[in-house]
C-alpha cells in the first residue's frame, strides 16, 4: 500500500490534535507536518513535500482559500466548520470538502479517493519519464541530435516577444500560476504551462523533476539530500526542488 503523508493546516491547535490523531488511526497514512495558517503552510510544503493537504478555510495572514489561489499545491482536501464555501472549494481544485466535526468513516472516504489520484498520478509521472527517456536514447542512437534545429522558448516584453535558446535556460519553474525562467539574471514570463514545455523539450534534456520544477540535466551540477527532501544544484546557483516520487527517475537519468 502507497504511504501517503499528510499535512495538516488549521490556525485552531486542538482542531488540529484531533485530525491528527484521526489520521495516525488511518492505515497507510503519515503526518509529515502541521502549521497554524497559510504562510507557514507553504514553508512545510516546500520543506517537507506532502503528498496530500488537509486544509481549513478561515484563518489568519492567509486563509484556505487564498493560498489555493495563489500557488500550486498538492492534492488538498478543505476541512471547514462552514458549507459555503463548498462551490469555491472545487472551483479551486480541491479534492474534497470535509464539514467538521469530521468522522472517521468520511475521513476514511477521502483518504481512498486521494490515494486513487495519487496513483494515477505517479503512474502517469512515471510512464512520462520512461516515454522521454526512451525517447532521448532514440536520439542519440540515431542521431537526431545532430540534425535536429534546438527548440526555442519565447517570452513576451511588454509589446515584444523575445526568443531564447532552450539549452541557454537551466530550469522552468511555476510561481503564482505563471511559467517563469531565468536568463541572464532576469526573470522572464512564458506563456506556456510547464505540462506543454515537458513535452515539447523532453527529448532535449529537460525532466520534470517537480510537479513546479522543469530542469535542463545539462545544468545540474549537484544532487543534495537530507530529512527535508532533495534538490538540485544547477551551474548557475539556482536551486530546484526534488520531488520524492520522482527521485528514483532522477537518479537513473543522472547515473547515479
Amino acid at each position: 500500500m502507497r504511504v501517503v503523508r499528510a499535512l495538516v493546516v488549521d490556525d485552531e491547535a486542538p482542531a488540529r490534535r484531533r485530525l491528527i490523531r484521526m489520521l495516525e488511526r488511518v492505515d497507510g497514512v503519515e503526518v509529515s507536518g502541521q502549521a497554524a495558517d497559510g504562510i507557514e503552510a507553504l514553508e512545510r510544503i516546500t520543506a517537507d513535500a506532502p503528498d496530500l493537504v488537509f486544509l481549513d478555510i478561515q484563518m489568519p495572514a492567509l486563509d484556505g482559500l487564498a493560498l489555493a489561489r495563489s500557488t500550486s499545491l498538492p492534492p488538498f482536501v478543505f476541512v471547514t466548520a462552514h458549507d459555503e464555501h463548498a462551490l469555491a472549494a472545487f472551483e479551486v481544485g480541491a479534492a474534497d470538502y470535509l464539514l467538521k466535526p469530521v468522522s472517521q468513516a468520511r475521513l476514511l472516504e477521502t483518504i481512498e479517493r486521494v490515494r486513487v489520484r495519487l496513483l494515477a498520478r505517479a503512474d502517469q509521472a512515471a510512464r512520462a519519464a520512461e516515454h522521454a527517456e526512451l525517447h532521448a536514447t532514440l536520439a542519440r542512437l540515431v542521431g537526431r541530435a545532430s540534425v535536429e534545429p534546438t527548440p526555442r522558448v519565447s517570452a513576451r516584453d511588454g509589446s515584444s516577444v523575445r526568443l531564447f535558446e532552450a539549452s541557454e535556460i537551466g530550469r522552468f519553474y511555476a510561481s503564482d500560476k505563471y511559467t517563469l525562467f531565468v536568463h541572464g539574471n532576469h526573470e522572464q514570463v512564458l506563456d506556456e504551462s510547464l505540462s506543454e514545455l515537458e513535452l515539447r523539450l523532453g527529448d532535449s534534456g529537460f525532466m520534470r523533476v517537480h510537479r513546479s520544477e522543469l530542469v535542463n540535466l545539462q545544468w545540474v551540477r549537484a544532487l543534495h539530500g537530507d530529512s527535508h527532501g532533495a534538490w538540485l544544484e544547477l551551474r548557475d546557483g539556482q536551486r530546484a526542488t526534488v520531488s520524492r516520487r520522482m527521485l528514483g527517475a532522477l537518479k537513473r537519468r543522472l547515473g547515479v
